[in-house]
């Protein structure tokens, strides 16, 4: 870790298949920084979360992500750089077929833990966070879209990651349930971890305002202003 930074990226190329998509990229994200990245569809936003998220490999420049050298990066390092990171997606990705407890043991298995208890200890402690703890036996299907997303911000939050990525989190969700969201994941940040959303809701990055990276015309922009 370089001091309190979480990700730091420095003079970094991002390609799509042999496409150049952003050049020249620096960018630095420390502990407890809440930011928003917005940008048009196709100026690299999802391809910048790729980058962090060890999806895309560093071929020019360096960058670190919780610890990690990303121009080192190994297939054997990925799942463990992804347990120090909490990823939401706009379409939540829950297993339809479990109930919430079974969702988030199921993550946590993948990620190492076997002792029933400690596993069970934590599906508890993550649903309490996000207000949730009596939906434990509910199955997605029985969900609200807002009450889905907050299951999917627990389960981002299960390995107690430096920082999440959040790629329009509220993309389907109504203002008022995106607000919520967005007031969850701004105190998780308060908390000490690292909060990054991509949207392009703009109304909701005046109802929170905070530092604001843009993509446009193949740059990354940092600490930009909007109208």
């Amino acid at each position: 870790m370089i001091g309190n930074s979480i990700i730091k990226l420095n003079n970094i190329d991002v390609f799509q298949q042999k496409h150049l998509v952003l050049s020249n990229v620096n960018l630095h994200i420390d502990k407890g920084d809440f930011v928003w990245l917005i940008g048009q569809t196709g100026s690299g936003k999802s391809s910048l979360l790729k980058i962090i998220y060890g999806d895309l490999h560093v071929a020019s420049g360096t960058g670190h992500a919780c610890g990690y050298e990303l121009s080192k990066l190994t297939g054997k390092d990925v799942p463990y750089l992804r347990r120090k990171l909490g990823i939401v997606f706009q379409d939540f990705q829950l297993l339809t077929d479990r109930t919430v407890e079974q969702n988030l043991q199921f993550v946590l298995r993948a990620t190492g833990w076997d002792d029933k208890q400690q596993i069970s200890d934590r599906i508890l402690d993550v649903l309490e966070k996000v207000g949730l703890r009596s939906k434990l036996k509910k199955m997605p299907h029985e969900l609200s879209g807002g009450e889905q997303q907050r299951v999917v911000v627990a389960r981002a939050l299960l390995n107690n990651p430096e920082i999440i990525l959040a790629d329009e989190p509220t993309g389907n969700l109504d203002p008022d349930t995106s607000e919520e969201i967005v007031l969850l994941l701004k105190q998780i940040s308060q908390s000490g971890t690292a909060v990054l959303i991509a949207t392009h809701d703009y109304h909701i990055i005046r109802t929170f305002p905070s530092r604001i990276i843009k993509c446009e015309n193949g740059k990354v922009l940092e600490d930009v202003q909007i109208a």
